[in-house]
């Protein structure tokens, strides 16, 4: 089994793929993740127009250190393969990873792995295109821990909640949103696909939040996110960026905190001790495992 790249997913920008403009401005960004749109973000009109647009990009802007990543539309839709054909034919080396939206069974991302497989060969190319999938449907929360194991090419684990509520019948107004639920109406699907990544080492991410004019909203769902083990959040106007990056950085003080703590620790160890108080709270190996979890975040992010 291939080892999987380590890649930053604190935020990850939808873009339009028919949009040339916002390409760009997509690529001098600075995010950690781009996704480009070939799915719900582009009329069946414009599906070749799309795919065209960030071939181009891809191969001739510079994205700096953004993960450049394509989400092309569903297995079972009739746009699919050419999706997949054209875009690794036309930007084979300059993909990092491909989307899989609306992901149902292990079987879809199966027939993305198998075909990328044979593409790559066949076109000779110098990397490996890694997968995130989107878990947005019922059936796919119903089998996200098989999906979850499905190819060594898998990356990430994305909810999709505004397809999901759909799915599942929810009476919600806007994506992302909880208004009338006494409490977090997402939060099982959330804690499942978040378990279900970490147990097989992929990165959990949380999706949308619709109302991009309510910096307060955003936050708080971001938030509950991270408290799950969610690793990121979907931006869909580039005036998120910034918040959502922020709370699923570590911050200072939570940095120093944790350096003090591993530093008491390792001298507790060393002189046979198993457990400390480090101002006031119990520290053992077990309480070590979150703190360190602080300080891989901080080493990743150049913190």
């Amino acid at each position: 089994m291939s080892a999987r790249p380590q890649r930053l997913r604190r935020c990850q920008l939808s873009v339009p793929g028919v949009s040339e403009k916002m390409l760009a401005k997509a690529a001098a960004s600075g995010v950690d993740h781009v996704f480009c749109d070939f799915e719900d973000a582009v009329a069946p009109s414009q599906k070749d127009q799309a795919r065209k647009n960030v071939i181009h990009a891809l191969n001739t802007l510079d994205w700096g250190k953004t993960v450049r990543c394509v989400r092309i539309n569903d297995v079972r839709t009739e746009w699919c393969y050419e999706d997949v054909i054209q875009l690794v034919e036309g930007a084979g080396n300059n993909i990092d990873t491909i989307m899989l939206p609306k992901a149902l069974e292990a079987g879809d991302i199966r027939f993305l792995d198998l075909l990328l497989g044979q593409m790559e060969k066949s076109l000779k190319l110098d990397r490996r295109i890694g997968i995130e999938v989107l878990i947005e449907e019922v059936e796919g929360l119903q089998n996200v821990e098989e999906i979850a194991v499905a190819s060594d090419r898998l990356e990430c684990l994305i909810f999709g909640m505004g397809d999901y509520s759909a799915s599942q019948r929810m009476n919600v107004k806007d994506i992302g949103g909880t208004e009338g639920y006494p409490g977090d109406m997402f939060h099982y699907a959330r804690f499942r696909i978040a378990m279900a990544a970490h147990a097989a080492k992929l990165d959990p991410v949380d999706g949308p939040y619709g109302r991009y004019t309510d910096p307060e909203g955003l936050r708080r769902e971001a938030r509950r996110a991270l408290q799950l083990g969610m690793v990121g959040k979907w931006a869909i106007h580039p005036s998120q960026i910034a918040l959502v990056s922020e709370v699923f950085s570590p911050d200072a003080e939570d940095i120093a905190w944790a350096r003090k703590v591993e530093e008491k620790f390792e001298e507790a160890m060393a002189a046979g001790l198993g457990s400390i108080s480090v101002d006031g709270r119990m520290v053992d190996v077990a309480s070590i495992r979150v703190v360190r979890n602080i300080l891989n975040k901080a080493d990743a992010m150049g913190l």
